[in-house]
């Protein structure tokens, strides 16, 4: 299946730890910096509290946390243009690094 930008979302937690954690920045970041065919969502709890913000990228399934305001602008050019979702920041419960 081709991923097209037009089906992608990305997903910021606002739930309550992650908002102590800035994650309306996160969001402020994302919904200025991203290309226009990707739908930026606020979205409620992603079940991950404590390692946020979360952010998840969809229909790939990338999942970032620990994100950073000034972080968004490497997910949005690497991944969400780029297509190549940025390794170092990935969530390690989810994605392995690769050798």
């Amino acid at each position: 299946m081709k991923i097209t930008q037009s089906s992608r979302q990305v997903l910021v937690c606002q739930n309550r730890t992650c908002r102590k954690q800035n994650s309306a920045k996160v969001l402020a970041a994302f919904q200025k910096l991203s290309p226009s065919e990707v739908e930026v969502v606020a979205s409620s709890c992603l079940g991950q509290c404590g390692n946020g913000p979360m952010v998840l990228v969809l229909p790939e399934e990338v999942w970032y946390n620990g994100v950073f305001p000034e972080e968004v602008a490497a997910i949005t050019e690497q991944h969400l243009r780029g297509g190549k979702p940025v390794e170092r920041m990935l969530y390690r419960k989810f994605h392995r690094l690769s050798n």
